[in-house]
């Protein structure tokens, strides 16, 4: 498993003594180092109403679900506010998230909001590495699911995210990489 918040990784700027210092919540692994079956949990976080109001109001989203109490209480199928989806999903990965300078986004599949967060409940995160794959000479792409769970265990949103990772030797996935290349090339071609 990758290991946290423990590499060592100048900066630009930083005096020498304080780029030899680990970075908090940052990872320094490549392809090589992802293992498929990892979990990490995240710690627990409480969504609050005027964290929940501001994420409203910064994404434009005035649902009467999300921004109405009366109207979620008299005519909601809940009976009382929920939380965004858009807000859980980000919350979710966020607690999870780490800062890996080799690693970037590619994208999200399979978002599932499972079940409702309501103003107050307590959330946390499951990452799990799901699979890796040659990508191109440089890089492979990598698939972890997100699994966010509120309260004692009940789930509430499930999603995989795409990443692309540095190769630490490209060479070691030259060969691989030339023959994925030329399939992408033979049926986008």
């Amino acid at each position: 498993m990758a290991e946290i918040g423990v590499h060592a990784r100048s900066l630009p700027g930083l005096p020498d003594d304080h780029a030899k210092i680990p970075a908090w919540n940052s990872e320094d692994w490549y392809f090589e180092d992802f293992e498929i079956g990892d979990k990490i949990r995240s710690i627990r976080r409480t969504i609050s109403e005027g964290e929940s109001m501001l994420f409203n109001s910064l994404v434009m989203d005035h649902h009467p679900y999300v921004s109405d109490q009366e109207f979620a209480e008299q005519e909601g199928v809940f009976g009382k506010r929920l939380v965004a989806g858009a807000m859980v999903f980000s919350y979710g990965l966020g607690l999870a998230a780490t800062n890996c300078l080799n690693s970037f986004s590619y994208g999200y599949d399979r978002l599932r909001f499972i079940k409702p967060v309501f103003i107050g409940d307590t959330i946390y995160t499951i990452r799990e590495n799901l699979s890796k794959q040659v990508f191109n000479e440089k890089m492979g792409k990598l698939k972890v699911s997100y699994s966010v769970f509120k309260g004692e265990g009940e789930q509430v949103l499930y999603a995989e995210h795409l990443l692309t990772a540095d190769y630490r030797d490209p060479s070691q996935f030259s060969e691989e990489a030339r023959r994925v290349m030329n399939e992408k090339a033979r049926r986008n071609g």
